[in-house]
């Protein structure tokens, strides 16, 4: 077996390589995705989800090149290696990632020798003891060289949450019919992370997709993300690959599936006549993530179970306790904060517990129909005769506003007597200088008594006075620009590219528009479509001419010769 080196310093200089595809990108093209990801959206992505996602990034980067030293160096991975700078102790692990010391940490009924050269490692020896198939191969190889030294820091990561999900994801997969070892998969999906979320759109643990997380019964909408959710995104996960197993015949078709898609995997296999996955690997056909992904799956459980063999010590992982819920019904909409007292545990802790929460707040409901919170073992009781002594006006009082042309910020929290700090925290906003059309705020009220009164709402000051203290900072009322207007360039002379900027692998080039120009014109500079150029800007079929000084975005995999305005 000839394992390809890891020798990573190669390519400091250079650069890292391109980061590779999600499952969630399976039948469509980065530049569709990039098109269909609304500003709203993305504004609504928390920090900890901005910062997985970015880590996440890194490491298909530096998994990239580790494993395919041929692989042209890209700007994103030279962005990733100045991000971990020259005195990180990542880069000193390429050089000893194989003399870490041995320690415990696997599983105690089995003492699998510490594994030296995995060029003549036996898996026989530990094949029986996994529910999935596994098998060496020299991918599977190089995947355990990766973990072990470029990878190493997220492996650690994986590890210390892996504790906290694995003994509840288990049991719903072994309910469901799927092999209990399946769990392995949301490790390389999301390192066990709720707040995961991908350029693709894909989020949670289990690395749904819009379209993909609604066909498996997960509610996305303005209040809950049940993508986030992982016992809901669990049970969708095993519904999902259960099919794709029924359909393809094997757990090695049905994970690549998972990745690529169903109908991919089956036309190939149609196509190939085999049903092996290493056949099916060899050649064209997958995309270089799928031929990757099953030995990846293979490598993670390996590593996972005899971290000590592998070359890991215990006191590398700094494991989550396991946590234990219970369920309460919220008959109506409630600030976490006012639930976290009811309940005496920490506001962070409840947002921690129920993830599928996308705002500050639990969503509209009622007695009939409430909605269901998860609180920690022996909380509940608390938590239900406190609750009931809290006023229903004292719970939460809302309005939900659709944004219109002309919006700012300052006017919306002015008409509504309410406050920007609180409405930024609420909708999980930081600053914001611009709103976009349509989209809606859940804008926190005072309540009718306090406004009739002429006094000020005690709820409403609480929720302004913990936005303050969580930094949500509002724009400057005269910097704020009003929904819908026209985004021009303070200069209208200065036309042209302006700024190319790299975006998760790519180029995003923003562009002001010149005397004479067309939305045709532009895309035939750039090769693009009309339809493109309209979906990025969310330009109206029936717009009229375009404005000198309007810029507009624009999207290319190639780095774009920037064009200078005409004179």
């Amino acid at each position: 077996m000839h394992l390809t080196p890891l020798l990573l310093l190669t390519f400091l200089g250079p650069g890292l390589g391109s980061p590779t595809f999600d499952h969630s990108a399976r039948s469509e093209s980065p530049e569709r995705h990039l098109a269909s990801i609304p500003d709203s959206e993305d504004e609504e992505i928390s920090d900890e989800a901005r910062k997985e996602s970015e880590e996440m990034e890194e490491l298909r980067a530096l998994e990239e090149v580790a494993l395919d030293p041929a692989a042209k160096p890209s700007a994103d991975l030279r962005q990733s290696l100045r991000r971990l700078g020259a005195a990180n102790p990542l880069r000193q692990e390429l050089e000893d990632a194989f003399s870490e010391a041995e320690a415990g940490g696997e599983d105690p009924a089995f003492d699998l020798p510490r594994v030296t050269d995995l060029a003549s490692f036996d898996i026989s020896l530990v094949k029986d003891r996994y529910d999935i198939p596994m098998e060496m191969q020299p991918l599977v190889a190089q995947y355990i060289q990766f973990f072990q030294g470029p990878g190493r820091k997220w492996f650690r990561k994986w590890m210390s949450r892996s504790t906290r999900y694995i003994p509840s994801m288990q049991v719903i997969l072994e309910e469901k019919g799927l092999p209990k070892d399946t769990v392995y998969l949301a490790m390389i999906e999301s390192g066990f992370s709720p707040d995961a979320y991908s350029w693709a759109r894909a989020s949670g643990p289990w690395q749904f997709i819009p379209s993909t997380g609604k066909l498996f019964g997960l509610k996305q909408n303005f209040w809950v993300d049940e993508r986030r959710d992982p016992i809901k995104a669990t049970a969708a996960a095993a519904s999902y690959l259960q099919r794709l197993h029924q359909d393809l015949g094997n757990w090695y078709l049905a994970w690549a599936a998972y990745n690529a898609g169903g109908g991919k995997l089956g036309r190939m296999v149609a196509k190939r006549g085999t049903t092996d996955f290493w056949q099916l690997s060899d050649g064209k056909g997958l995309a270089k993530e799928t031929k990757h992904y099953v030995p990846k799956l293979i490598a993670c459980a390996l590593v996972a179970k005899y971290p000590t063999a592998f070359g890991f010590s215990d006191d590398e992982f700094d494991y989550l306790e396991p946590r234990e819920l219970e369920n309460v019904e919220v008959p109506d909409a409630t600030d976490l904060e006012v639930i976290a007292r009811a309940a005496d545990i920490p506001t962070e802790e409840v947002r921690s517990l129920n993830p599928e929460l996308k705002r500050w707040c639990t969503p509209p409901a009622t007695g009939k129909q409430p909605y269901i919170l998860h609180l920690p073992k022996g909380s509940k009781e608390k938590f239900q005769a406190s609750f009931a002594k809290i006023a229903p006006r004292e719970r939460l009082a809302f309005r939900v506003h659709r944004v219109k042309r002309g919006d700012t910020l300052s006017r919306i929290a002015a008409s509504y007597h309410s406050a920007p700090e609180a409405i930024l925290r609420m909708n999980g906003l930081r600053k914001l200088r611009r709103l976009r059309v349509n989209t809606e705020l859940v804008v926190p009220v005072p309540s009718a008594r306090s406004i009739e009164a002429g006094r000020a709402d005690t709820a409403l000051e609480r929720q302004v006075a913990r936005a303050r203290r969580s930094g949500y900072v509002p724009v400057r009322p005269d910097l704020e620009v009003p929904a819908g207007s026209p985004r021009r360039v303070a200069n209208a002379s200065s036309t042209g590219t302006l700024k190319e900027e790299l975006v998760d692998g790519k180029i995003r080039i923003s562009y002001g528009v010149q005397d004479g120009d067309s939305l045709w014109a532009i895309s035939q500079r750039f090769s693009c479509s009309v339809e493109l150029l309209r979906k990025w800007n969310r330009l109206p079929r029936k717009a009229k001419g375009l404005q000198v000084g309007t810029v507009l975005v624009i999207w290319t995999d190639a780095k774009t010769t920037a064009i200078t305005a005409r004179g």
